[in-house]
């Protein structure tokens, strides 16, 4: 579906400035803010309830390649404390 709005250029401006911070096209981050809309409404209230978002989301084993997260992370850290 397409669907044309006309935002305020303030509204464009802040839109596009969290779409560039996130290495998005406008219309994707937009597209992103809408989805999470159900999130924000109905906040999980438990760790486990954020778990299971995070599940339902694909946010948890989105990542296949990496096979071992703690010596990701570790590698991680060891690249950014000898970086330039």
């Amino acid at each position: 579906m397409i669907v044309t709005l006309d935002l305020p250029s303030e509204l464009e401006d802040e839109l596009s400035l969290e779409a560039s911070h996130l290495k998005l096209p406008l219309t994707e981050y937009i597209l992103r803010v809408l989805l999470f809309r159900p999130f924000l409404q109905n906040p999980p209230k438990t760790g486990a309830g954020l778990i299971s978002y995070w599940e339902s989301a694909g946010i948890i084993n989105s990542r296949p390649d990496i096979s071992d997260s703690q010596e990701y992370a570790r590698k991680l850290r060891r690249e950014a404390e000898t970086r330039e």
